[in-house]
């Protein structure tokens, strides 16, 4: 497998399971368990297809080498799912 493979898999986990505590705690409202996990994998998806994307659009630039990509990738989609947190929580129902 090449690096930049294993680099886009592992930023959209490490992604993932760092924010899908809060949004699991988030989807644990809702009646339909079907729903809960929907939104889960839906998370997951979402991730490993962003962290692909951008850490390909930074190795076409090729600025960077891949080491800071993935970080930059890591910080960017971070900030992302703190971003979504927050609009999640402060637009939920009780």
């Amino acid at each position: 497998m090449q690096e930049r493979a294993k680099a886009q898999i592992t930023i959209g986990l490490l992604v993932f399971f760092a924010s899908v505590w809060i949004l699991f705690e988030q989807t644990k409202s809702y009646t339909n368990p079907i729903y809960t996990i929907g939104i889960i994998v839906l998370l997951l998806v979402v991730m490993l297809v962003l962290s692909y994307i951008l850490i390909a659009i930074l190795d076409w630039i090729n600025i960077f080498d891949l080491k800071t990509n993935a970080i930059l990738t890591l910080i960017v989609l971070t900030a992302f799912m703190i971003n979504l947190t927050i609009y999640l929580l402060t637009n939920s129902t009780p």
